[in-house]
C-alpha cells in the first residue's frame, strides 16, 4: 500500500479548504498534534472518538498509539472523504461516521473505557462540552481543543475573571486540567485567538441526571444577570428561601460561590427545598 500522503498535500488534493462556516482551522504541526494526543494518557485498549477530523491529523496521531480503535464524526463531506482514505491505511481501527456531533449520542459508538479526543469547532465547542458533561459517567476523559477563552472558563476558580456556568458545571463532575496553549500560527487559516487544550477527567461519584438538571437551572439563573445579588438572580428558583437554607447570604453575586455552595443549592433545588 502506497504511504500517506502529508496533511499538506492531503488537504490540497481533496481541496479542503477550511470553511468558516463549520468554525475549521487546521493544525498542521505533526508534532504538536502528538503533543495534543499524549495529553490523553496511556490509551492502550481504549476505545476513542473525535469530534471534527477535518484532514485527519489528530486522527493519525490517536492511531499511532495503542487505542484499540478510533471513531471520527464528521459533518464536512469533503473531510469524511480524506478520513475515508486514511481508514484504507487503518480498516481495523479506525470507524468513520457521518453525522452531526450535537444531534449524535457519542456513547452509543463505543464501548467503554472511552476517551473523546479533539479539535473542536470553534463555534460549536461549548454546547458540545456541556453534552457531555451530562453523561459524565460515560466517559473515562475528556482531552479537548478550545478557543483559549473557553479553556480559561471551564478551568478557572471562583472570584475570577471568566468564572461562569461553564466552569461551574465542569469542575462538578470532573477535575479539569489547562494544559497547553498554542498560537494562531499553528494554524490554516490561523484564527484570530489563541487556543488551548484541556483534560477533563470526570470523579469517580457522579450526580443522578435529575441533579445535573437542577444545577443547569441554577447555574442559567444565577449567572443570567451576574451583576445582580443572588437573592435577585435566584428568584426565579426559590431565591432567598433557597438560599436561607443553603446557609449563604443573598447579598453575594454569582462568581464569587464556590463549585461546593452550587452543588448545596443545587441539591436543595433537586428536592424542592425552598422553592416558592
Amino acid at each position: 500500500m502506497a504511504e500517506l500522503a502529508s496533511l499538506a498535500e492531503t488537504i490540497r488534493a481533496h481541496g479542503l479548504d477550511a470553511r468558516k462556516s463549520l468554525g475549521q482551522h487546521f493544525l498542521l504541526d505533526a508534532n504538536l498534534i502528538g503533543r495534543i494526543a499524549r495529553q490523553a494518557g496511556d490509551l492502550t485498549g481504549r476505545q476513542v472518538i473525535e469530534v471534527g477530523p477535518g484532514p485527519g491529523g489528530l486522527t493519525r496521531a490517536l492511531l499511532a498509539t495503542d487505542a484499540a480503535c478510533v471513531t471520527a464524526v464528521e459533518i464536512d463531506r469533503r473531510a469524511i472523504a480524506v478520513i475515508e482514505e486514511l481508514r484504507a491505511h487503518f480498516p481495523d481501527r479506525l470507524r468513520v461516521v457521518e453525522a452531526d456531533a450535537l444531534a449524535l449520542d457519542l456513547t452509543t459508538l463505543a464501548p467503554a473505557p472511552r476517551q473523546i479526543i479533539a479539535n473542536l469547532p470553534y463555534n460549536i465547542g461549548s454546547p458540545l462540552l456541556v453534552g457531555w458533561l451530562r453523561q459524565a459517567a460515560a466517559w473515562e476523559r475528556l482531552t479537548l481543543m478550545f478557543q483559549e477563552e473557553v479553556a480559561d472558563r471551564i478551568c478557572t476558580a471562583p472570584d475570577t475573571e471568566g468564572y461562569g456556568r461553564l466552569g461551574v458545571l465542569a469542575q462538578w463532575v470532573a477535575r479539569c486540567e489547562f494544559r497547553l496553549r498554542i498560537p494562531p500560527q499553528a494554524f490554516a487559516p490561523p484564527p484570530k485567538v489563541w487556543s488551548a487544550v484541556v483534560t477533563i477527567t470526570p470523579h469517580a461519584t457522579q450526580p443522578s441526571p435529575q441533579r445535573f438538571r437542577a444545577m443547569e437551572r441554577l447555574t442559567a439563573a444565577a449567572f443570567g444577570q451576574r451583576r445582580k445579588m443572588l437573592r435577585g438572580s435566584l428568584k426565579s428558583v426559590g431565591g432567598e428561601a433557597l438560599l436561607a437554607r443553603a446557609g449563604i447570604a443573598g447579598d453575594r453575586r454569582a462568581e464569587t460561590l464556590s463549585v461546593e455552595e452550587f452543588d448545596r443549592l443545587a441539591a436543595l433545588l433537586d428536592d424542592g427545598s425552598g422553592e416558592a
